[in-house]
C-alpha cells in the first residue's frame, strides 16, 4: 500500500475496484466505514452486490473482465472535465499528451457497451473521485487475477496521476494483501525478477553484490514464475520443494497443476496441516504454526512486526527457516549456519535498502513503514512525496481486450470467483475449526433467481457446472448478489474443485492466471452427491 491503514479514514472520496474488503480484510475495512460516517463518498465497482456494494454512493456493477474500459472512461471524464492537476501533472509526469489522445475514444457512452455500468454513474465516479481533495484507490485481486492484470493497474496509476492523489495523507493507490506475509515475501525476494529489497537481478551491480555476499554464483537472468515451472516439470524441472501453500486447490487449471506435479521426480511438501498438496508429496515436513514461531511478518502497510512464540510446538515441528537451513546445509550450499530468525532478519537489513535501518531489535517496536534506509530514519508511512523512484510517474496506455475466454453458445455464463468471510484461503485452518464450519459448511454456486428459473435448476439441489477445462458438481443458492448471466463461487472447498474450471489465460507481463473470469455451463445434475 502507498499510505499506511489509518490513512483509509481520511479520505474524501473512497473507490475501492475489485475488493471484497468486508469479507477479505474485514477489520481493515472497520476504517472505510469510520471515513464514511465522517462524509467520505464511497465508489465501488464489482461484479457482485458484495456487501460494500451496500454503502457506496454509487455502484458500478461491471461486467467481469472489462475494468480497462471502466478505468478508461473514468480517466476520461477526469480530462474532459477539466479535473485533472495540472500542477501535479506538469512537475511529476511524463507521457501526459499521449494519454490524452489515447482517451479520447474512452467515452462513458462506449464503456457502457462493454462494461454494462450506466454511462452517468461512470461520469459520476470520476467526477467524485476527480473533485475530491483527498481521493484514494483501494483494489485487490479483482484487478489482478486477469489477463489483462497489468494493464488494470496501469489504469488505476493513470487516475492517480491524473488527479494527483498520490504522496499525501489519505490518498493513494493501495493493493490489500491477501495473506498475512505477503508483502513479507515479496520483501524478501521470494519474486522471480527481483533480489531482496526488489533489487533487479538483472542488474549487474547487483549480482555482484549478492555474489560476495553469499559467496556462490548468482545468475543474472530472471527466474522463472510457478505458471513456467509448472509447464516444465518432468522436463527441465524434476524436483519441487512447497512451503506453506496448497497449490492444488488455489492454482489455475487443476488438471494440468496435478499432471506437473505428479510428473516430478521427488517433491517435499512443508505445512502445518496435511494438504491435498501434501497428499502428492514423496516427504512432508511439519512446520510450526504462526503461535509457535518466533520471526518477522510484514504486513499490507509495509510495516514489519515481530512475532513470538507463544505456545512450543507439537512434536518434531520446526520453524520453516530452519527446515529450508538444513535442506540447504544438507545440499552443500554455503552460508546457511543461521542458529537463529536475528541471524536470518538482521542479513536481510543488511542487504535490502528499504529495511537497512532496521535489525531484529528495532523492529520489535513495530513502528516503521518501510523504506527504512538508514539507522534513525523515522520510516515512511505515505509513498512517493515528492518523487516517484523511476523519477517522473509515467502514464501507460492500456487498451481494452476481451478475456482470453468468453461466453458462447456451448459456454454462456460468466463464472467469477473469490472469497468468503468464514474461510481463509484453502481451508487449510479454517476447515478444522468447527465455528467456520458451521457457519460455510459447504461451497454453493451463487445464481440470480430468475437465471435459476429460466436455466431448470432448483435453489438448494445440485446442478454440474463444467467449463472448457472440467466440471463440479455444487449446490445451487438463488441470490441476486451476482447479475444475470453471471455466477460466483469460492475456491476454497476443495471437495468442490472450482480450479478445475479455471485457467483459461495468464497475463502475459506476471503469469497470473485469469480466475476472475471463466465461461461456464449450468445444468441440472440428474443424481444427487
Amino acid at each position: 500500500m502507498s499510505n499506511p491503514l489509518r490513512d483509509m479514514e481520511k479520505p474524501d472520496a473512497i473507490f475501492c475496484i475489485g475488493t471484497n474488503m468486508t469479507e477479505a480484510h474485514p477489520v481493515a475495512a472497520m476504517r472505510i466505514k469510520k471515513a464514511l460516517r465522517r462524509g467520505a463518498k464511497l465508489i465501488v465497482a464489482d461484479p457482485r452486490k458484495i456487501p460494500l456494494a451496500k454503502k457506496a454512493d454509487v455502484f458500478l456493477q461491471l461486467r467481469v473482465g472489462t475494468d480497462v474500459a471502466l478505468l478508461g472512461a473514468m480517466a476520461h471524464v477526469i480530462v474532459r472535465e477539466g479535473l485533472v492537476d495540472e500542477n501535479f501533472i506538469a512537475k511529476r509526469t511524463e507521457n501526459f499528451a499521449a494519454l490524452g489522445e489515447h482517451l479520447k475514444e474512452f467515452t462513458p457512452e462506449w464503456a457502457e457497451t462493454i462494461t454494462g455500468v450506466p454511462a452517468k454513474d461512470i461520469e459520476q465516479a470520476a467526477i467524485w473521485y476527480g473533485e475530491a481533495a483527498n481521493g484514494a484507490i483501494f483494489y485487490t485481486l479483482g484487478i489482478t487475477e486477469h489477463i489483462c492484470g497489468v494493464d488494470n493497474v496501469q489504469s488505476l496509476c493513470n487516475l492517480v496521476l491524473l488527479t494527483g492523489h498520490i504522496g499525501r495523507e489519505g490518498t493513494g493507490i493501495n493493493p490489500m494483501r491477501g495473506q498475512n506475509n505477503v508483502q513479507g515475501a515479496g520483501d524478501c525476494g521470494a519474486l522471480p525478477n527481483n533480489y531482496p529489497g526488489f533489487q533487479p537481478v538483472t542488474d549487474p551491480a547487483n549480482q555482484a553484490k549478492f555474489r560476495e555476499a553469499w559467496g556462490v554464483e548468482v545468475d543474472i537472468e530472471e527466474g522463472w514464475t510457478k505458471v513456467r515451472a509448472l509447464d516444465e516439470c518432468g522436463k527441465k524441472i524434476h524436483a519441487f520443494l512447497i512451503c506453506g501453500e496448497n497449490t492444488v486447490v488455489s492454482d489455475a487449471d487443476r488438471a494440468h497443476c496435478e499432471h506437473a506435479l505428479r510428473s516430478l521426480d521427488h517433491m517435499v511438501v512443508i505445512d502445518i496441516f496435511r494438504t491435498e498438496t501434501a497428499d502428492l508429496a514423496d516427504v512432508i515436513l511439519p512446520a510450526t504454526a504462526w503461535a509457535e514461531t518466533d520471526g518477522v511478518f510484514t504486513n499490507t502497510e509495509r510495516r514489519p512486526q515481530r512475532v513470538r512464540a507463544a505456545v512450543p510446538p507439537p512434536g518434531v515441528a520446526k520453524p520453516d527457516w530452519w527446515i529450508i537451513a538444513q535442506i540447504a546445509k544438507r545440499l552443500g550450499a554455503p552460508g546457511f549456519d543461521y542458529e537463529s530468525p536475528k541471524e536470518v532478519f538482521n542479513e536481510l537489513c543488511e542487504l535490502s535498502p528499504t529495511y537497512h535501518g532496521l535489525d531484529w531489535d528495532l523492529v520489535a517496536e513495530g513502528r516503521h513503514h518501510w523504506p527504512v534506509p538508514e539507522k534513525g530514519h523515522a520510516g515512511t508511512p505515505v509513498l512517493h512525496i515528492g518523487e516517484f523512484p523511476r523519477g517522473r510517474g509515467l502514464f501507460m496506455t492500456p487498451s481494452y481486450r476481451d478475456p482470453a475466454e468468453t461466453i458462447d453458445d456451448d459456454y454462456p455464463v460468466w463464472l467469477t470467483t473469490g472469497r468468503r468471510l468464514a474461510h481463509y484461503h484453502t481451508r487449510t485452518m479454517t476447515g478444522r475449526s468447527v465455528g467456520t464450519e458451521y457457519l460455510v459448511p459447504e461451497e454453493l454456486v451463487e445464481v440470480h433467481p430468475d437465471d435459476v428459473a429460466d436455466w431448470g435448476l432448483e435453489d438448494g439441489e445440485f446442478a454440474v457446472m463444467s467449463s472448457r477445462r472440467g466440471e463440479v458438481m455444487v449446490k445451487v443458492e438463488a441470490t441476486d448478489k451476482s447479475p444475470r448471466g453471471t455466477v460466483f463461487c469460492s475456491f476454497s472447498f476443495s471437495e468442490v474443485p472450482i480450479n478445475a474450471l479455471t485457467g483459461s489465460g495468464y497475463d502475459p507481463i506476471t503469469d497470473t492466471a485469469e480466475l476472475k473470469v471463466c465461461p461456464v455451463r449450468i445444468e441440472r445434475a440428474t443424481t444427487s452427491v
